[in-house]
């Protein structure tokens, strides 16, 4: 029978920290001996994941953070806390506001990028043929989420994103030196140049990062998450500057203009 003092302990059982008074240990590694020896990257991969990654791994994992820190005030997210910092809130609230508008569309298509690299990389562990499994993993993927493809194609850099390029080279620099397997980067420009027979459709940074989160064997939610982190650097810089701007009550448009007004009669 488990006593009161067992249950209250275990109510919130952690692998992650064990902490007592005079005491803190992160995944069995005292605070004072990670401090100025682990660098944050490596210290957001053996908070989320245990064991530290070796320095080859934690700096691909940090290009991919480094890549989507901001993309400016057109990205809802960043203008929604720049809106949030003129209303008198803290700047915890401003970026709370910007980091609650990472969601499916703005945000999520690290994840689900993921999901499909996962889902046809499993069909070529069971044997399908590579360009089989492209085909039939985009087939379905279609079926479900319709015809956009997460990952590929940005409504904003046309041609080409610029990010994306540069952490595919790094992913294939870190595969020649065997950090990483290179089966995901594989995987992701075979779907470009699937995508891209009639018309060219570039990977962006949501495909990029997904490549090294997945060569680097983070879950597919993680993607999501990690992305999270990486942005909410620039939704601080950019709430701080709002701040120090100054401004009062600022919405979405200037004050001289005035959304159109639709009737339901007409």
């Amino acid at each position: 029978m488990v006593n009161d003092a067992d249950e209250i302990r275990n109510w919130w059982s952690t692998s992650i920290i064990d902490m007592s008074p005079g005491k803190i240990s992160f995944r069995g590694n005292e605070i004072e001996n990670l401090i100025g020896n682990v660098s944050f990257p490596q210290m957001i991969w053996m908070m989320v994941r245990g064991g530290l990654p070796t320095n080859e791994e934690a700096s691909l994992f940090e290009a991919a953070l480094v890549a989507g820190v901001d993309h400016g005030p057109q990205a809802p997210s960043i203008a929604a806390a720049r809106m949030a910092a003129t209303c008198g809130v803290g700047i915890n609230n401003a970026m709370a506001t910007g980091i609650n508008m990472l969601g499916d569309i703005h945000g999520g298509a690290g994840e689900q990028c993921s999901e499909l690299f996962y889902e046809i990389s499993s069909r070529i562990d069971n044997g399908a043929k590579f360009d089989t499994a492209i085909e039939d993993g985009l087939r379905e993927w279609k079926s479900v989420n319709g015809k956009i493809i997460s990952g590929y194609g940005h409504r904003f850099h046309k041609p080409i994103d610029p990010r994306a390029p540069r952490l595919m080279e790094l992913v294939r620099l870190a595969a020649k030196d065997n950090i990483v397997s290179g089966k995901y980067a594989d995987i992701a420009e075979a779907i470009q140049s699937h995508l891209s027979i009639k018309k060219d459709i570039a990977m962006n940074i949501d495909g990029a990062t997904a490549v090294i989160f997945c060569e680097l064997e983070f879950p597919a939610p993680l993607s999501r998450g990690l992305f999270c982190l990486s942005r909410s650097v620039g939704i601080l810089s950019h709430a701080w500057e709002q701040i120090e701007q100054g401004g009062r009550n600022k919405g979405p448009m200037p004050t001289r203009f005035l959304p159109k007004y639709i009737s339901k009669n007409s």
